[in-house]
């Protein structure tokens, strides 16, 4: 376990998002302080993107593990989950614009959400902790997302503002898969 010293603050975490669900973190080590105090290094959803900070163990919920991983390649176009290791699911993806890319590193599954009001989203959508480096004014700040769409002929292609997209039944069969705290390659 790694000793702690004290350090700067680098972010407010609340504990809810913008869309109200509870505002997960990957976990990524533990510590402890000169008091015995427990900590948890979380990667952190701000920019810029990568970010890492030390949390109080006692601030957060109970953890649960994940077997799964989603690994997002710009340009193959590509997406595919694997659980325990095992390719569990393909799809072809529409990814940012040259003007609005979707950002590389590594990332996690914040939240699942449903029932939009619009179809332009599709049935289902994932909150990332990926951020857009270059539409920071949009709601919440610019965060990624994997959603479905109501444009299908679009894909695969340099399609969005930043966002994943996926055919309809291909978010569906995702969202059957995948756990919210997966980790988010996309390279």
């Amino acid at each position: 376990m790694t000793r702690l010293r004290q350090a700067r603050a680098v972010a407010l975490l609340g504990t809810r998002t913008a869309e109200g669900t509870g505002n997960v973190v990957l976990v990524l080590g533990r510590g402890e302080d000169s008091a015995g105090r427990l900590w948890a290094r979380v990667r952190l959803p701000v920019l810029p993107n990568g970010t890492t900070g030390w949390v109080p163990r006692d601030s957060l919920s109970g953890y649960h593990v994940v077997h799964t991983h989603l690994v997002v390649e710009l340009e193959r176009l590509a997406a595919t989950l694997f659980a325990d290791g095992r390719v569990v699911f393909r799809a072809r993806i529409g990814a940012g614009k040259p003007g609005s890319p979707t950002p590389r590193g590594q990332f996690y599954i914040r939240d699942r959400l449903r029932r939009f009001a619009s179809p332009f989203y599709g049935p289902v959508a994932f909150g990332t902790s990926a951020r857009s480096s270059v539409l920071t004014d949009w709601p919440a700040g610019g965060f990624i997302g994997i959603h479905g769409t109501d444009r299908p002929g679009l894909l695969p292609g340099r399609v969005s503002h930043g966002c994943i997209r996926m055919r309809n039944a291909d978010i569906q069969r995702l969202a059957r898969l995948m756990p919210v705290g997966t980790p988010l390659t996309i390279s």
